[in-house]
């Protein structure tokens, strides 16, 4: 399991703390500690997950050819309502295949994103249903400079993009 990071708390109401930013997530299991680099292997004590493809998208090796391919969409930055708004509905979209999800604004440190559940027995483990949560951070307005992400799939390999405000702000 992922351990606490002091910046991020997890609130009474399944709330994420990232610096003052409110992450809407309903509760969710933890997912596993994040490698030291992008290129080191995960945790230790994880074991990769069975990579038997299915045709469901819930394996590194049926999502890591779509998050790769997808990697600028990661994330998306809205200014709405006197916010920004820092999305990852891309990620989330194909979380099946991922043990976690690490996120750093501003160059501040890494924070643990929960990661929602599959929903195994569906026709479409991979939704994003209103249980799940809203899929972004609720930030100061114009305070969103830079995103690092961090990706560790169920293989226990990593991925990691860093995006520029610019680069991700939705018009």
């Amino acid at each position: 399991m992922i351990p606490a990071i002091s910046a991020c708390a997890i609130l009474m109401s399944g709330a994420v703390a990232l610096s003052g930013a409110t992450l809407h997530r309903v509760s969710s299991p933890a997912a596993p500690a994040s490698p030291s680099s992008p290129s080191a292997p995960a945790d230790p004590g994880m074991k990769p997950e069975d990579q038997t493809v299915t045709g469901r998208f819930t394996t590194a090796t049926e999502v890591k050819p779509i998050l790769t391919a997808t990697k600028q969409s990661w994330v998306a930055l809205r200014e709405y309502n006197g916010q920004d708004l820092l999305y990852v509905t891309q990620i989330l979209s194909w979380r099946c295949g991922l043990l976690g999800l690490r996120i750093g604004v501003n160059n501040a440190p890494m924070q643990n994103w929960p990661l929602p559940a599959c929903h195994m027995g569906t026709a479409t483990p991979n939704a994003l249903t209103p249980q799940d949560g809203l899929p972004y951070l609720n930030l100061p307005l114009s305070s969103v400079q830079s995103i690092q992400i961090e990706l560790i799939y169920d293989d226990l390999t990593t991925d990691t993009g860093s995006f520029e405000r610019a680069a991700v702000l939705m018009p």
